[in-house]
């Protein structure tokens, strides 16, 4: 197997050197390493039960590596404790919904303004989400100062006039977009985003491709772990992909597509059928079929 590019490190916000995770006699993670600069969308892709998930937990301070490190900026943080990544700036979501579901959708915002309020850039995150409601400005909505910061999170994030909704009324792909509000109501220079896409219909996916690209072109840094390959083809910089722990490809867009490993182990695209009696469910692929767990660490 071909080593995977090197990540380059100068200048990253987020840098993964190096780190194993075993549980019990498994390898989740073997010898990973990724970078993740400013200003930028980073794709983690793989076959469920990858190891993408046990890698953000590694990320956030979640979960301990058995080898390697964890750098937000100059900072080695891979001992500190999630809510100390948080102040030097890292957000994240989950793949199953963390919101407080006896509150309304501006309640779980205010829950992240209030916790970061001491730590984040609130200001420079406004000035962001004012930006996209200039159209509903224009037409006098809001045009006497009447939203709350949680009203202009939400509005940033697609959902004006959600704000007194109870969030487990919410269909899914709301819900995730409140998560997201939430996330950024701290004012994080590095967003980790587990499957955000999950639940979403077309529209709702692409207005979510949109506002992450908006993020990164001023400036915050996005590492996305995500199943919707056209969104991570359309919006992503670079895109890393995990496979039973490894990372066996990393490059653009173009260069993931074409990637013969890739297509073999996720994409579904490699060339040569199935062998004779192979399960029908799966192609011959490692996504197609793959649960989750699904014999992957």
């Amino acid at each position: 197997m071909p080593p995977a590019e090197a990540p380059t490190t100068e200048g990253a916000v987020l840098t993964v050197s190096d780190v194993a995770v075993r549980f019990g006699g498994v390898a989740a993670l073997s010898d990973v390493s990724l970078s993740v600069r400013p200003g930028t969308v980073t794709g983690l892709i793989g076959p469920n039960g990858a190891g993408k998930t046990t890698l953000f937990n590694v990320i956030s301070g979640l979960q301990s590596p058995d080898r390697g490190t964890v750098h937000l900026f100059e900072t080695d943080v891979t001992s500190l404790k999630p809510h100390r990544r948080a102040r030097i700036g890292l957000a994240r979501t989950f793949q199953r919904l963390e919101l407080f579901g006896t509150l309304s959708a501006s309640e779980n915002v205010q829950v992240g303004l209030e916790s970061g309020r001491k730590f984040s850039d609130v200001p420079r995150l406004r000035r962001l989400v004012s930006r996209r409601k200039r159209g509903s400005e224009a037409t006098g909505e809001g045009a006497a100062g009447g939203h709350s910061a949680c009203d202009r999170l939400l509005a940033g994030v697609g959902l004006e006039g959600f704000g007194g909704q109870q969030s487990s009324a919410m269909p899914t792909g709301m819900a995730r977009m409140v998560e997201l509000a939430r996330a950024l109501a701290i004012g994080p220079k590095l967003l980790l985003l587990d499957e955000p896409g999950s639940g979403l219909d077309e529209a709702e996916s692409k207005a979510l491709g949109d506002l992450l690209s908006s993020l990164a072109a001023e400036g915050m840094a996005v590492l996305l772990v995500e199943h919707d390959m056209e969104l991570v083809m359309r919006i992503c910089d670079h895109i890393y992909v995990l496979d039973f722990g490894d990372i066996i490809a990393s490059g653009t867009p173009d260069q993931i597509r074409s990637d013969p490993m890739v297509q073999a182990a996720y994409l579904g695209e490699a060339s040569s059928p199935p062998a004779a009696g192979a399960d029908a469910t799966t192609g011959g692929t490692g996504a197609a079929g793959a649960t989750e767990g699904g014999g992957r660490p």
